[in-house]
């Protein structure tokens, strides 16, 4: 059965580039993916797959096979980031694949199109959807602010807003996959770790007057940032090393004019752990001491908070069954495992609600969301990687057992109810606070 999934996804080689070369060149950020759709759309009805529900600006989901078990769930990000001087970049907005997205969905449909036939044919038997989602990367906030008074989304990220609409609930388990760069020695990775984060906008504010006569009438917005952050470089004697734990940011208004005592100030950061407890402990850490650096001045600060992602841990029996099937290509000694990324996706959310992984893959050449990054081996990220996909659904679907015990040992995190409160609660003042 495998070797005629590889036989028809070789077969149609040709397509499948012509597709990928033609979404690499139409990139587009979160929730504006509206080209990339119809070219998705239009692919996909040439070759009698329908779309099965729309949601989120730009999100849809296919599905083949009738069975209402087993249910495999596919995973393709639709966005492009913001990449300034990269060759094929969005004259509008910079946006370009830096990320690799693209071939995430071509990669995924060709799986999916090789498995209908075999689920149509009755050779396998079983229901998988591939699911297009949109906004992965945490950017454009403004924007995606303003879906969310519009009550067009719940929250910033693309998975986030489908969680919380129940879009993942019939599923038995989820395989996604992303690009990973360029490695000498490694051509996929399994069983990776990802970070989760929270996103801060602190605003100091203060008093202006001027600088020479009279900074004595000011009080100094900047001074309180700069307390603060003496402050955020002490906590970090505390980190333990295991959590991983990172803060960076970046002061996006230092004042107004050199002659006068600043009277707002923004720092903006990311807060970074693979461990949610830490994170949400030094999340309330730092608030504090915000709050309190400016207030020993006599300076105010006030907070937003964006919930961003959760950490990501795979699913260890899920990843095993991908990592027979990368052998059927690679050597082990090609596969890394067990990575601790600080990177971060909404694909962590996901992990928190069904078995999930996110394996790895190679083929490109240039940085990750660089400049310079293109697909150098398409046959690689095109057609090895989707046949690993295929394989593995086909695992999935025919043994009922590895599924069971797949299920069986998965424990969901939180509810939905309560990750719906955690990630639509947004701003906070000064008052919410100790």
């Amino acid at each position: 059965m495998k070797q005629l999934v590889y036989s028809v996804i070789d077969k149609h080689r040709d397509e499948f580039l012509e597709l990928a070369e033609l979404l690499f060149h139409t990139p587009e950020l979160g929730y504006k993916e509206q080209q990339t759709k119809h070219i998705i759309q239009t692919f996909l009805k040439n070759h009698d797959i329908e779309v099965e529900k729309e949601y989120f600006e730009t999100g849809f989901q296919v599905t083949v096979g009738n069975a209402h078990k087993p249910h495999i769930g596919l995973i393709a990000e639709l966005d492009a980031i913001p990449t300034i001087g990269h060759c094929c970049a969005n004259p509008l907005d910079n946006a370009a694949h830096s990320c690799g997205h693209s071939t995430q969905v071509v990669m995924m449909i060709a799986a999916l199109l090789t498995l209908k036939e075999l689920i149509d044919t009755n050779q396998l038997h079983g229901r998988v959807t591939l699911f297009f989602c949109p906004a992965e990367e945490f950017i454009d906030i403004e924007y995606r602010k303003k879906l969310i008074a519009n009550k067009s989304i719940y929250a910033i990220g693309g998975k986030q807003n489908m969680i919380i609409d129940h879009l993942f609930d019939n599923i038995d388990c989820c395989v996604h996959a992303h690009g990973m760069g360029k490695f000498k020695k490694y051509r996929f990775n399994v069983q990776s770790s990802l970070a989760g984060f929270v996103y801060k906008k602190y605003h100091f504010q203060g008093k202006a007057s001027h600088a020479a006569m009279a900074p004595s009438e000011g009080i100094n917005a900047l001074s309180a940032c700069n307390l603060f952050l003496q402050a955020q470089a002490l906590l970090r004697e505390t980190f333990l090393d295991s959590d991983m734990n990172r803060v960076h940011g970046i002061i996006t208004n230092g004042g107004d004019v050199v002659n006068s005592i600043p009277s707002d100030v923004v720092y903006e950061a990311y807060i970074r752990s693979f461990s949610t407890k830490a994170l949400m402990t030094l999340n309330e850490k730092l608030s504090n001491a915000a709050i309190h650096c400016a207030k020993a001045i006599g300076a105010q600060c006030n907070i937003e908070e964006i919930k961003g992602y959760f950490p990501f841990n795979q699913d260890i029996l899920l990843s095993n069954v991908v990592y027979q099937n990368m052998l059927s290509f690679v050597s082990p000694c090609e596969i890394q495992t067990d990575e601790k990324s600080i990177a971060s996706g909404d694909i962590g959310d996901l992990s928190l609600f069904k078995p999930t992984i996110q394996f790895g893959y190679t083929g490109f050449k240039g940085t990750m969301h660089g400049n310079n990054l293109e697909v150098s081996e398409p046959n690689f990220v095109y057609s090895i990687t989707a046949k690993v996909i295929a394989a593995s659904v086909i695992d999935l679907l025919a043994n009922s057992k590895c599924l069971d015990d797949i299920c069986s040992s998965f424990t969901p995190q939180m509810s939905i109810e309560d990750y719906k409160k955690y990630v639509t609660r947004s701003c906070y003042e000064i008052d919410d606070l100790n």
